[in-house]
Parts: structure tokens; sequence; C-alpha cells
């Protein structure tokens, strides 16, 4: 029997992308946050379709967990097809310049196509977008300097839209994650699970660590130095269970949820678990 897939749309998202279409409209310019241990998982797959003609600024968040290397070949990537990616580590302040300069730049431009129709220049309205807890509120309260939006590392913490002003230039729409209501994709939909950027009650947390020391199989030096415990030719699901009667008592629940707790908090190291397709 095949495991039941993932899928994960509460009632609270429904209700905020119906909001947030309607404040799309006055939105001038929109900053998609992206997870970088997972780029292409974090794209929402309508969200082309949303902007339209509107500005975009790409955001590349969790910068500091994914190796140097991942982050040069993202780059080359999005910049082959027209995109400047722009990196951050939200969550302790880094890259945060970068955004509000290409925000301020975005509304220039916005000003002037107002001041060439002959209409007064506005502060600019941007909205941050992105899949659940990859760190648009973090990012706001940065560019904010100062705490003033909910932000938590786990899914579904912003639960309303909400305007603040960053300064004169600049007013931001803090939205919640929106994500499609359906995940046709299933091994996006496990890396999603494995970077906790969808509910935990959408999951079995046996199935997903599993999943995860699979995709760590060509960077197994990290587990071993981790655990005490090589890959070899174990299954994932073999692996966890191994560990589970090495060091928690036969407990594969408890270790499955030690080793995603592992690599959420960086302490298996920098890793990518998406690299850009060869096309």
């Amino acid at each position: 029997m095949s495991a039941p897939s993932i899928q994960w749309y509460p009632g609270h998202i429904a209700k905020a992308e119906r909001a947030l279409l309607e404040q799309l409209k006055r939105v001038d310019v929109v900053l998609e946050v992206r997870d970088a241990r997972i780029p292409l998982s974090t794209h929402h797959p309508q969200v082309d379709q949303w902007i339209g003609e509107k500005g975009r600024i790409l955001v590349m968040n969790r910068v500091d967990m994914i190796p140097q290397k991942a982050r040069e070949q993202w780059t080359q990537w999005f910049q082959e097809r027209g995109e400047e990616p722009l990196f951050t580590d939200a969550q302790h302040g880094k890259g945060i310049e970068a955004i509000a300069k290409a925000t301020q730049t975005a509304g220039v431009k916005m000003n002037q196509r107002r001041l060439d129709r002959g209409m007064l220049a506005r502060p600019v309205r941007a909205v941050v977008i992105g899949f659940p807890n990859v760190g648009k509120s973090a990012l706001i309260n940065r560019l904010l300097k100062r705490r003033v939006v909910e932000s938590a590392r786990r899914a579904g913490v912003t639960r309303q839209l909400r305007w603040v002003r960053i300064s004169d230039q600049i007013e931001l729409l803090d939205a919640p994650g929106v994500l499609p209501n359906k995940l046709t994709d299933q091994q996006a939909a496990i890396k999603l699970a494995i970077c906790d950027d969808i509910g935990e009650a959408a999951y079995d947390n046996q199935r997903v660590a599993a999943s995860l020391v699979e995709l760590l199989q060509s960077s197994s030096a990290a587990l071993e130095s981790r655990y005490g415990l090589a890959i070899a030719d174990l299954t994932g699901e073999s692996y966890i269970k191994t560990l589970a009667d090495l060091n928690y008592k036969g407990d594969a629940e408890r270790t499955a949820r030690q080793v995603l707790t592992d690599f959420r908090k960086g302490n298996l190291g920098t890793i990518s678990l998406e690299l850009p397709p060869n096309e």
C-alpha cells in the first residue's frame, strides 16, 4: 500500500489567498520569498499569473543554511532566466539592505510613471508573499528594524493581512503564507515537510525523516558525524530504525523528530536539498 499523499490547505490559508488577490490590485511591487534550501519547491505555480506586469523582487531566504557553491549555482541559473535573486538570512539580518534598496528602486520607477501621467508621487506599496514559514515576517521585522509582526520558525503563524509602513517611501503588506490547494508534486511536498514549510499535521515524521536520509546519501558524512552511524546500504527507513535502536531505545518517532530538528536547526551543516535542474 502506498503512503498517503501530503496535503495541507487549512482554512486560514484559503481565506488569506482570497484577501491577498484583492489587495494585489493596490500593490506596485511583489517580494517573493523562497526557502533557499528548496527554491523550486517553494515557488507557487500561480505567482507569475498573480503578479502580471508588477515589479518582482526574488528573495532567497535562509541562505545561511546552504553551501556557498549552491548559492553560486542558483545565482547563475536565475540570472540566465533574467532574474536577479537576492539572498538573505532574515533571522540574523543579513542581506536586508539590498532588499530595501531594490524596493526603493522599484518605487522610483513607479512614481516616475505616475508623474509622466500627471499624477502625484506616493509611497511604493509592496507585498511580501511566499509559502508558510519561509521567513516573510522575519524579513519584514528586519526591514522595519523592530519587531512589529509576529515571527516564528513554524508554519501558520501569520493569519491575517496587515499593512505596515517602513518609511515615508515604502508601505508593506504582510500576508500569511500561501500554497497551492493541492500539492501535486509529492517529492516537492516531502521537501516542504522536511524544511518545516507546511503544518506538521500534514505528514508522518518517520516517513519524512526517512526521505531526508535518502536525500542526504550524497552527503552522508553529515549524518555519520552527527549520529555515529553510516548510511552504507541502509534505506532511509532502516537508517531511522537502526538509529532508534542504537540511541533512542527503539523509539523511531522520537528519532525521526530529532533528525528533522537537527536538519532544520543546521546541526547537520549547510545542505541544499535542491540544485538547479539540467535543462
